[in-house]
């Protein structure tokens, strides 16, 4: 049997708590809302949008400098990042992943942006959205659909909600769709209640 040193195993745990180090460094005091998710893990795998598809969502809203963009999901954070250097509005990413979140931060602050974005580790579903004026999606059409409930409580009436691929399904036609290169957008206005 052949016997393995603990040297290079104890020198790559070294390089590698080095580089999570190194990340941290990256956020420094950051606007990210960092511990522990209550949730469970991500239903769904991250997967960005292109940047046609994220300037296709925002223009589909109508983003503005008024606005508040919710990103649901938002991974790397480049919806809401584009929603505060394209569009002049202010933005929120959920994200139940650290990891991303981490990049989100980093790309807010290289966009300079940092100051318009903010990027929220937590459960979508426990995440208050009350304050959002557009909600972007790119979720399974199931969990858009388990979704559906709390965007309807807590959106205020004239919110836009834009989602990327996947819709809800019978429970809510879109008021619009639309082609954003080779990704289907959709558009639903929250109705007074």
């Amino acid at each position: 049997m052949r016997r393995i040193s603990a040297l290079p195993a104890l020198l790559l745990g070294l390089a590698l708590l080095s580089g999570c180090a190194a990340i941290d460094r990256w956020s420094g005091d950051t606007r990210l809302t960092d511990g522990p998710a209550t949730g469970p893990d991500p239903q769904v795998p991250y997967f960005p949008s292109t940047d046609e598809a994220v300037l296709g969502m925002l223009k589909l809203a109508g983003t503005g400098p008024n606005d508040t963009v919710y990103d649901l999901g938002c991974g790397d954070g480049r919806i809401v990042i584009a929603a505060a250097k394209a569009f002049g509005a202010r933005g929120v990413g959920v994200e139940i992943d650290p990891a991303p979140l981490r990049m989100a931060v980093y790309n807010a602050k290289r966009a300079g942006v940092e100051n318009r974005v903010r990027f929220v580790r937590g459960d979508l579903f426990e995440t208050d959205i009350g304050d959002a004026t557009v909600v972007t999606l790119f979720l399974f059409e199931s969990l858009n659909r388990q979704l559906l409930p709390k965007l309807r409580k807590e959106l205020k009436p004239g919110t836009r909600i834009v989602a990327h691929r996947y819709g809800f399904g019978e429970d809510w036609t879109p008021e619009k769709t639309v082609q954003a290169g080779a990704s289907t957008l959709y558009l639903w206005t929250v109705p007074a209640r």
